[in-house]
């Protein structure tokens, strides 16, 4: 929940050299490195990797490295399917020798018969952003990671590593977050050895619960960034015998971790995001459809300093904030988070309904200063990818269909500005109860299948039944609440 500054702008990362450059080969040696982990996650955000020793790194470059697809997880191949071929993109290289002495880090876009897969999520979130600079806009992001680190006791049950770590309100408590100092400045000096410009780092709102920040970036790197933050911080826990789950809630009466979103639209180097009077000029066109544009709406603005073109992005993230629930939220384990009425703490911090508001904690959207929005919504489970392009179409459509947020807090959202475009926004939808709502909301939106389904058809329907089995597969677990409660009960 840390993140209230807004870092400067970084430069995009280059674009993947050409295949078979020996570029690859000559910086991993360079850099001392003997291995290369050639990852991309499933639409679970599993992540699934082969170790290429460098003397291969050259054929890794030109060929890539194939997978048995099926065998990955949920990433839409059958037994009888062929190959998932990982091709590696060379500007997300990474050093982790804090991981393992000359060990790099290389984020892979899966490939069948030579054309990108459409159910893999790097590629799914990357045919977003191309349809974002067909409108000559650049999604930047900022994430937050929060994460609990967790033993188990001899019978078995879960409780954070740290035995002294007890209070009902821990939440910056020094000494928590001292006696997890290791841990915490080991992924810390990792991040700022990578160049992320790692923050702050504090104890959260939990018993266990940490959050490591680093300057936001491009969209797409900072969805690298996550995938690869989980990675890091999951391998430094073990090396001092804990786990750091990401799950948003492994306890019930405790805060869960969510995933919060920073969420800015850029146009050449130029924000668009703050609204006339902030230094940035009003942000007003979009440079396609439902262009706002001319000197007319460089009098008006949005809520809080924000642009008229913002105030239309976050009214189409709150209008397709239902049908967003499964991508954003997309566990059983999810809706326990946003369902819980309280904690020992005080507070969920987790938003219910798609509701938006200034600096203000409460809510779905945050809009903390003009620069920005916080998407709060996200959870640990998400896959950075998936969410950041389902966001960015709800974001895209609010634009398209000149959307107003309509006023702050729970009241009635506004009408659409042009008078031929439909109306999507009505009262504040509460967000989903359960993951088979969630399923419910996603299949009925089109305009969040077809972000999922943006590099190819079908995946939305194959991510609906893989998250509706998932909900059933719990459903049917008897539990011990259910031996509590009518073991004896008639």
């Amino acid at each position: 929940m840390t993140l209230d500054v807004f870092p400067g702008p970084v430069d995009a990362p280059p674009a993947p050299s050409g295949r078979g450059g020996g570029e690859l080969a000559a910086r991993a040696r360079a850099d001392g490195v003997r291995f290369l982990l050639a990852l991309f996650v499933d639409l679970t955000g599993k992540p699934c990797a082969k170790l290429v020793p460098v003397e291969a790194a050259d054929e890794f470059e030109r060929d890539g490295v194939g997978f048995a697809g099926f065998a990955v997880g949920a990433i839409g191949q059958r037994p009888a399917d062929p190959d998932l071929i990982a091709l590696p993109d060379l500007a997300s290289y990474t050093l982790l020798p804090q991981v393992r002495d000359g060990l790099a880090l290389v984020h892979c876009d899966p490939h069948v018969d030579g054309q990108p897969w459409p159910f893999a999520p790097r590629v799914i979130l990357k045919t977003m952003l191309a349809r974002a600079r067909e409108r000559e806009l650049e999604l930047f992001a900022g994430a937050e990671v929060e994460y609990f680190l967790v033993n188990r006791d001899a019978d078995g049950r879960l409780t954070p590593a740290d035995a002294r770590d007890g209070a009902a309100r821990p939440c910056y408590d020094a000494r928590g977050l001292t006696r997890m100092y290791d841990h915490l400045t080991g992924v810390s000096t990792a991040m700022n050895a990578l160049g992320w410009g790692n923050y702050a780092n504090d104890h959260e709102d939990a018993n266990g619960q940490f959050e490591q920040n680093f300057a936001y970036a491009d969209a797409l790197t900072t969805a690298d960034r996550v995938i690869t933050a989980r990675y890091l911080i999951s391998m430094l826990a073990e090396q001092r015998g804990m786990t750091a789950t990401f799950m948003p809630k492994p306890f019930a009466d405790q805060t869960g971790s969510g995933m919060h979103l920073h969420l800015s639209l850029w146009r050449a180097g130029q924000a668009l995001f703050p609204g006339n009077g902030n230094g940035n000029g009003d942000g007003g066109g979009d440079g396609g459809g439902g262009a706002v544009g001319g000197g007319g709406d460089r009098a008006r603005s949005g809520p809080f300093g924000l642009s008229v073109l913002a105030g239309r992005f976050l009214a189409g993230v709150l209008a397709h904030a239902p049908g967003m629930q499964a991508v954003l939220g997309p566990t059983v384990n999810s809706y326990k988070r946003t369902g819980a009425t309280s904690t020992r703490s005080g507070a969920t911090w987790s938003p219910r309904q798609a509701s938006y508001g200034g600096n203000d904690r409460t809510h779905f959207v945050r809009v903390p200063d003009p620069h920005r929005i916080e998407l709060r919504g996200t959870d640990g489970s998400a896959n950075p990818y998936l969410a950041l392009a389902v966001v960015l179409a709800a974001g895209l459509d609010g634009i398209e269909l000149d959307l107003d947020p309509g006023a702050p807090g729970l009241a009635q959202a506004g009408e659409p500005s042009t008078p031929s475009a439909p109306s999507t926004l009505s009262a504040r939808p509460a967000l989903p109860p359960t993951l088979l709502h969630a399923v419910e909301a996603l299949d009925a939106d089109p305009v969040v299948r077809g972000a999922l389904d943006a590099a190819g058809a079908g995946v939305s329907s194959y991510f609906a039944e893989l998250k509706r089995d998932e909900f059933f597969a719990w459903h049917g677990t008897v539990s011990s609440w259910e031996h509590d409660r009518y073991l004896t009960a008639f």
